[in-house]
């Protein structure tokens, strides 16, 4: 995995304007993995995907996060800060995904695989997020028995597909982090859901603008390319910054 450069992130900034986080995730992790085809990336589990982002976080920005949070009861602010390590569950250089997991209920025997980008791709569209879970299901399911005989996800009694949803969560515990958070100033306990695509993308927007900030000071005093500027460490260009001050 590569750390993002100033050029980098200036220049993913640009191409995900448009695009969805979905595709920005992948956009990001391109540039990590300039190895990696974008189907190979696109292939990987939800978890494991987050897991890449978390450490490519990390590595570019250092693992400090620092969010914030509404209380839903009053409406307070929240300002709260954690670690990358505190909510990295997997290590995805270590851990292997298989390709098939499974689990018994109600005679059946159910086998099924984790989403991963395109499956969340191919939901976009369902209605509603009930529709999507079961869309999703679907679309993972690999092969269900039913005494031995096998048996439609349409055959699929509600119940067997419910436990297939709950059985995809749990199975890519990464793919969804839930922070439990309290109110300071009416004790509220709640939880939010954690997206680092989208936590990621906000700073790295931020960091782009930074630096095509400081390339327009640096190329009005000194006349270099942009190039010459996002190739110089953070600590020259400031002291050039503060020398054109």
């Amino acid at each position: 995995m590569l750390c993002l450069s100033a050029a980098d992130i200036v220049r993913i900034w640009e191409l995900g304007q448009d695009r969805h986080p979905l595709d920005r995730a992948l956009l990001l992790l391109a540039f990590a993995f300039p190895e990696k085809t974008l189907t190979e990336l696109a292939s990987w589990s939800i978890g494991r995907r987050d897991a890449y982002l978390l450490t490519l976080r990390a590595i570019t920005f250092g693992g400090k996060l620092n969010s914030f949070a509404t209380c839903p009861q009053c409406q307070e602010k929240l300002e709260f800060s954690l670690n990358t390590r505190d909510i990295l569950i997997i290590d995805p250089d270590r851990t292997i995904s298989k390709d098939c997991y499974q689990f018994t209920t109600e005679r059946l025997e159910i086998q099924f695989r984790l989403p991963n980008s395109l499956d969340l791709a191919a939901v976009m569209t369902a209605e509603n997020e009930t529709n999507a879970s079961l869309q999703l299901a679907q679309r993972c399911l690999l092969q269900a028995n039913l005494d031995g005989k096998a048996v439609s996800y349409q055959q699929l009694p509600a119940t067997a597909i419910a436990r297939l949803n709950k059985q995809l969560t749990e199975a890519d515990s990464q793919a969804e982090i839930l922070l439990d958070l309290t109110c300071p100033a009416c004790d509220y306990l709640w939880q939010v859901l954690f997206d680092i695509v989208d936590f990621f993308w906000r700073e790295l927007s931020i960091q782009a603008k930074r630096l095509l900030q400081e390339v327009h000071a640096l190329a009005k005093v000194y006349g270099w390319q942009e190039s010459q500027i996002l190739g110089m460490s953070a600590l020259r260009r400031q002291y050039y910054l503060d020398l054109a001050e």
